[in-house]
């Protein structure tokens, strides 16, 4: 596995506790929610919108210029 998991919709895409589990284990340090990359991630089973889900209420949003996305290295409130 590498870092563009499911980024162009031809790499595996991972569940959300999977997900879950990079980002525990640092494998993942941002995410860019609506990514719009035709495919992306978790196919036509609402994966993805979970995925978005989870990270927009735990993790920090960060702003710079005009693009917007999560520190998976800061959680919400911290």
């Amino acid at each position: 596995m590498h870092p563009g998991i499911g980024l162009l919709g031809t790499d595996p895409s991972p569940t959300l506790a999977r997900f879950k589990e990079y980002v525990a284990q640092g494998r993942i340090h941002y995410f860019i929610a609506g990514g719009g990359m035709g495919g992306g991630m978790g196919g036509g089973d609402g994966t993805a919108s979970r995925i978005s889900s989870w990270v927009q209420s735990t993790f920090t949003k960060v702003t710079v210029g005009s693009a917007t996305f999560y520190d998976l290295t800061r959680k919400a409130g911290d």
